[in-house]
This record gives structure tokens, sequence and C-alpha cells, in this order.
């Protein structure tokens, strides 16, 4: 039998729970407990998994597990994602990218590190995703698209070719984008709207 990564989880919330049950689909780690910046949810259980620590135990926990995943969710700002990330990086954790087994990720596209993949996403040829995205449940990755850092793609937003998301983006649950078009970083694209680019 092989032996597993442990693997700790930095969120406590909702998104954390899509993760978690992503993670154990792809059967790839060993979730040895999560972290939250609230002390009040120590020793609280999440889908089975205790919180085991705050923010201020990552050096620590960092001596007996080098592995960890970001899940916390993202929808007005980056800057909760962003912080964490660099936080973890300046430790020296090892931040892996996660890939549902329900996901399809084409060997032609690039992924970068600290990336969730959800169940039933595609990321077709030659598409290129940074560090630390979240292309959610149902999301659509067409051929040539870019997709910066620090963004979320949310459920079942399509991007069609070539687009290019910038850093810090938020696309919108059923969001539409015409083809070959770039955002602003840190832009907000509304659930259920057609994106025709800035």
């Amino acid at each position: 039998m092989i032996k597993k990564e442990k693997l700790l989880i930095i969120g406590a919330g909702g998104h954390a729970k899509s993760c978690i049950d992503v993670i154990e689909k792809e059967n790839r780690f060993e979730i040895i407990g999560i972290v939250d910046d609230n002390p009040e949810l120590l020793n609280t259980s999440i889908l089975g998994y205790t919180v085991i620590g705050t923010d201020s135990n990552l050096e620590e926990i960092f001596t007996y597990c080098t592995h960890a995943f970001i899940g916390v969710g993202q929808i007005k700002t980056p800057n909760i994602r962003k912080k964490i990330y660099t936080r973890l990086k300046d430790i020296g954790f090892t931040l892996p990218s996660i890939i549902s087994p329900l996901a399809y990720v084409s060997k032609h596209a690039i992924l970068g590190e600290s990336n969730i993949i959800m169940h039933h996403a595609i990321v077709n040829a030659c598409a290129t995703i940074g560090d630390n995205n979240i292309i959610n449940t149902k999301a659509l990755v067409e051929h040539d698209v870019i997709v910066d850092n620090h963004c979320h793609l949310s459920t079942a937003s399509i991007l069609n070719g070539g687009v290019h998301i910038k850093s810090g983006t938020f696309f919108g649950s059923g969001a539409v984008s015409k083809e070959y078009v770039s955002s602003n970083e840190n832009d907000f694209i509304k659930a259920n709207s057609l994106f025709l680019g800035r």
C-alpha cells in the first residue's frame, strides 16, 4: 500500500467542505486536520476532521506536515486567499493542486500550484492555469484560455477560447465569456452575465 502524504487544510467554512470532498475523492493525501483563524472552532469537527489549531500554529504544524491546501473561498476579494498563500509559502509549505477524478484536465494544459479543479470541471487543451485558483464545479475553461493567479471561476461558468482572466478576478456562477477577451485585475464578473471584455 502506497503511503499518502499528510495534508493540512486551511479554513473551516463551506468552501473547505467542498475541497475536502474533492481531496477525499482524489485519494492522494491524508488530511491530518484543519486550521482556522477563529479560535472558537478549536477541537470542533468538519466532515470528520478536527480543527487542530489557528494561524498562529502553522509553523509548529509544519514540523510534522509540510503540505497544505487553502480551503478558504473567494467572492468579493482575493485578499484573504492571497495573504494565506503568501504566509504558507514563506513558512515553506508545499501547496499541491488538487484535481477531482470527475474533472477533465487536458494533458496539453498547464497547471500551477495550489489550485483546485472541482467535480465535473473541464480544462481544455492549451489552457494555462496559474497559482491559487478555484476552478469550481462544472466550470468550463476552453482552449488557449489563460487564468492568472488568485482567481475564482465559479460554478458552471464558461470561459470560451483564448480568454485571459487576470489575477484576483471572480467570475460568477453561470457567467459566459465571449472568446478572446480579457478581464481587468481583481475584476468582478456577475453571475449569469455575458462577459464581453474590458
